[in-house]
C-alpha cells in the first residue's frame, strides 16, 4: 500500500479524527437551547464541540460512485487456455470473462450552496457511471457531475432532488488559519456512518505531498481514515476551511498526519462550476521557475534559501509583459511570501481572473514590484489532436500540438515546442512502451517532430526498431524501442 493515500475505498484520505470528550460535567437541562448556538469565543468551546457539530454536520454527505468493470478470468493471460476456450485478440471467449460487475467506491462530500452544490474529491468520483448522494438524514439522491478537476483533486456535483434548499456550509478564508487552531473533521470513515473528529492545524502550506498538481495543503493531526475523502474540515465558527484529501500512513490507518485542500482553492473550482464551465479557468504566468537550494542561495548572495528563481520567460507572456526577467527572484505574491514554485503556483492560481496581481522581486540585490495580468494561456497553435494507430509503439497514444494552453494543462515546460502526449490508452502499445501524458515527442528515427501530422507520417511504415527522443519533466530521454 502506498505511503501517501488518497481517501476513497482502500486509498484513504480522511478527516481529522482524534475525538476527545472534553465535557467535564453534564450541562443542566435548561442549557439545552444554548447548544444550538455557535460559540463566540474559544473559551465557550471548552465544554463541548456540540454547537459547532449541530450547525455543520447536516451539510456533510456520503458520496457513492458506481462504475462498471469487466469480469476477468484468472486464466485470461494463459495462451493454452485461450487456444482451447477462445478469446482472440481483444475479445472474450467462453469462460474468459462474464457480465460486467459494478464497483462501488465510498467517499464524503460537503454541500456548499443551498441549491444543492456538493464539493468532493476528484478521485472519489473518477470514472463513475452513476453518482449517489446520501444526506445526513439518510435520504438518497442521484447527483449530476458538473466539473471534475484532477489538477486540484476536486469535483463539483449537483443533487438531483426536489428540495428547494439544502443545509450548506459557508466557505471561510483558509489564509486566516494559524498553526494551533482547533478544527473539526466530518466524514464517513470506513463507511461506518457520519463521524466527527477533533484536532488542530499542525502545519500550513505543505507543498511536498504529491497528490495533485496544486500542492499547498493544510496539515492536521486528527485521525483520518479511508472513506473521509471529500469530507469537511471546519473551524470553530462552523466555516468550511478545507476538504480532506490525503493521509500519510504505512498501514492505511491514521498516524495523525492528514492533509486538506484549502477553501481558497475550493472557491476557484466552485466558481468555475457555477459559471457553467466544464473546466477550471486559471491564470497563466508564462515563466519557468526553480526552487532555491542552499547552493543557489549562496550564489545569489542571500542569507538563506527563500523565494522562487525565474529560469526563463516566454515571449509575450504575462510575465514578460510585466517585466519579469530570467534570474529574478520572486519573493512574494500580493505581500504573501513564497518559498517554492508550488506555493507561488497556489498564490497565483487562487487570484480572480481578469485583474492583476503584485509580484515582489529581488533583482541584483534590490527589491522591486511588478503587476502581472491574470489571463488564461492562449491557444496560439492549433491542437490538431489525433490518436495514433497501426503497429508502431505510439499506437494508442492521443497527441496534440504544444501551445501555452496545452503546456499549462499538461504541466509541460513553457519553452517546450512540438507534440505532446495527452493520454495513453490502457493495454496499448504506447502504454507498453512506457509513454506517459506530458511526454514531448522530439524526434522519431532521426526525423524532428514539429506537429502531430509529422508524428503520424513518421509512424506509418512498420519498423523493426524505433529510435525515439522524448522530453520528460526537464530530462531528454533517448531510447530504442522494438517494433
Amino acid at each position: 500500500m502506498r505511503t501517501l493515500l488518497a481517501c476513497a475505498g482502500l486509498l484513504g484520505v480522511l478527516a481529522l479524527a482524534a475525538t476527545g470528550d472534553a465535557r467535564a460535567e453534564t450541562a443542566p437541562a435548561a442549557s439545552q437551547t444554548q447548544r444550538v448556538q455557535v460559540p463566540a469565543s474559544r473559551s465557550e468551546i471548552t465544554l463541548s464541540f456540540a454547537p459547532v457539530v449541530a450547525r455543520t454536520a447536516p451539510a456533510v454527505v456520503n458520496v457513492y460512485a458506481l462504475k462498471s468493470a469487466p469480469r476477468t478470468n484468472p486464466f485470461f493471460d494463459d495462451p493454452f487456455f485461450r487456444r482451447f476456450f477462445g478469446g482472440g485478440q481483444g475479445g472474450d471467449g467462453p469462460g474468459l470473462g462474464g457480465p460486467e460487475r459494478m464497483q462501488r467506491s465510498l467517499g464524503s462530500g460537503v454541500i456548499v450552496d443551498p441549491s444543492g452544490l456538493v464539493v468532493t474529491n476528484h478521485h472519489v468520483i473518477q470514472g463513475a457511471d452513476q453518482i449517489r448522494i446520501a444526506l445526513n438524514d439518510k435520504r438518497e439522491f442521484d447527483a449530476e457531475l458538473l466539473l471534475s478537476d484532477p489538477r486540484t483533486d476536486l469535483a463539483v456535483l449537483r443533487i438531483k432532488g426536489d428540495q428547494k434548499s439544502y443545509p450548506s456550509l459557508e466557505l471561510g478564508n483558509s489564509d486566516d488559519l494559524a498553526v494551533g487552531d482547533l478544527v473539526l473533521a466530518i466524514g464517513d470513515p470506513f463507511g461506518v456512518g457520519q463521524t466527527v473528529t477533533q484536532g488542530i492545524v499542525s502545519a500550513l502550506a505543505r507543498t511536498q505531498v504529491g497528490v495533485s498538481d496544486y500542492q499547498f495543503f493544510i496539515q492536521t493531526d486528527a485521525a483520518i481514515n479511508p472513506g473521509n475523502s471529500g469530507g469537511a474540515l471546519v473551524d470553530m465558527a462552523g466555516r468550511l476551511i478545507g476538504i480532506n484529501t490525503a493521509i500519510y500512513s504505512r498501514s492505511g490507518g491514521s498516524l495523525g498526519i492528514g492533509f486538506a485542500i484549502p477553501t481558497n482553492m475550493v472557491r476557484v473550482v466552485l466558481e468555475s462550476a457555477k459559471a457553467g464551465s466544464a473546466t477550471v479557468r486559471r491564470p497563466w504566468l508564462g515563466a519557468k521557475l526553480q526552487r532555491v537550494t542552499p547552493e543557489i542561495a549562496e550564489g545569489l548572495g542571500i542569507a538563506r534559501p527563500t523565494g522562487v528563481l525565474v529560469q526563463s520567460v516566454l515571449a509575450a507572456s504575462p510575465a514578460a509583459k510585466a517585466g519579469i526577467r530570467t534570474g529574478d527572484l520572486i519573493v512574494a505574491v500580493e505581500g504573501q511570501g513564497v518559498d517554492d514554485p508550488e506555493s507561488l503556483g497556489y498564490r497565483f492560481a487562487t487570484r480572480p481572473m481578469g485583474g492583476t496581481v503584485t509580484f515582489t522581486l529581488s533583482r541584483q540585490g534590490h527589491e522591486t514590484q511588478v503587476k502581472v495580468a491574470l489571463e488564461p494561456a492562449p491557444e496560439s497553435v492549433p491542437r490538431q489532436e489525433i490518436v495514433l494507430r497501426g503497429r508502431s509503439p505510439f499506437a494508442g497514444a492521443r497527441v496534440v500540438n504544444v501551445s501555452p494552453a496545452v503546456a499549462e494543462e499538461l504541466r509541460v515546460d513553457v519553452d517546450d515546442t512540438g507534440v505532446v502526449v495527452a493520454d495513453v490508452a490502457e493495454n496499448s502499445p504506447a502504454a507498453a512502451a512506457g509513454f506517459r501524458p506530458g511526454d514531448v515527442i522530439l524526434a522519431v528515427n532521426g526525423t524532428k517532430i514539429a506537429r502531430t501530422g509529422d508524428l503520424e507520417q513518421a509512424t506509418r511504415a512498420p519498423m523493426r526498431a524505433w529510435q525515439v527522443s522524448v522530453a520528460r519533466r526537464g530530462r531528454i530521454i533517448n531510447a530504442v524501442i522494438g517494433g
